[in-house]
């Protein structure tokens, strides 16, 4: 049995972004592991230019995501239904939209800037809701106790993987014990989802996600990262 640090990201807007030039920015469907430990790293205060701590913090806990479908509680029935009584929830599903901007030096694959202006397409995910389940290692430099306290009272305002997405309710939801992540995730609402893990998952389909972060130099740089996917079953509620 083991803790594992329960965290909701939930906003209007979140984005994700994968590999990427200037004039394309997609967002991958599922939080991304240096977007998760930058997160981590701007609520405990960590500097961008600071990559030791960067590196120790990525190397503390190992991650597993759950993409939900985001709930949307009605308190009453509308005008065509009984008067007073409770509506039944709704769940909305995740949409992808893209916005557009004008950039100016931007690079190119060579990393010299443009002298043109170029229109730069960047992918967002509307109406997404992420459970993250966080197990750290026994050494860990940075643990379960000083990561918990660090996202209920952030250094640096945290933001779903832009600044133009803030978040839209606490990080912190619990403390779990359980065997693995996967039975940790299932004790939080919604209790289903698909789950992306870097831990193997029973049934599940591996992947790789180039979202690594190396913190060998200041310049940002990625390796792949084998995950593993278990599509959304029926949904289960534990006794």
């Amino acid at each position: 049995m083991q803790d594992y640090l329960m965290i909701k990201l939930q906003g209007a807007m979140q984005a994700w972004g994968g590999h990427t030039y200037e004039d394309y920015r997609p967002s991958l469907i599922f939080p991304t592991r240096s977007a998760v430990t930058g997160l981590f790293g701007a609520c405990l205060g960590i500097e961008r230019e600071d990559i030791q701590a960067l590196k120790a913090l990525n190397g503390s806990f190992q991650l597993t995501v759950r993409a939900n479908k985001r709930k949307i509680v009605q308190l009453w029935q509308n005008s065509r239904s009984v008067v007073g009584q409770p509506a039944k929830d709704k769940f909305v599903s995740m949409q992808k939209i893209t916005d557009f901007h004008t950039v100016q030096h931007a690079r190119k694959v060579d990393g010299k800037p443009r002298p043109e202006a170029i229109v730069s397409r960047r992918e967002y995910l509307c109406d997404a809701e992420f459970t993250l389940a966080l197990a750290f290692a026994e050494d860990a430099d940075y643990d379960l106790e000083r990561v918990k306290n660090a996202i209920q009272k952030p250094v640096y305002t945290p933001f779903l993987g832009r600044r133009s997405c803030p978040i839209q309710r606490p990080l912190y939801e619990a403390v779990v014990n359980a065997e693995n992540a996967q039975t940790a995730l299932s004790k939080i609402e919604p209790y289903h989802g698909t789950l992306y893990s870097e831990i193997e998952l029973d049934g599940g389909t591996p992947m790789m996600a180039r979202d690594l972060p190396l913190f060998v130099t200041k310049v940002r740089q990625f390796n792949n990262r084998k995950i593993y996917i278990l599509g959304a079953g029926d949904e289960h509620v534990p006794e």
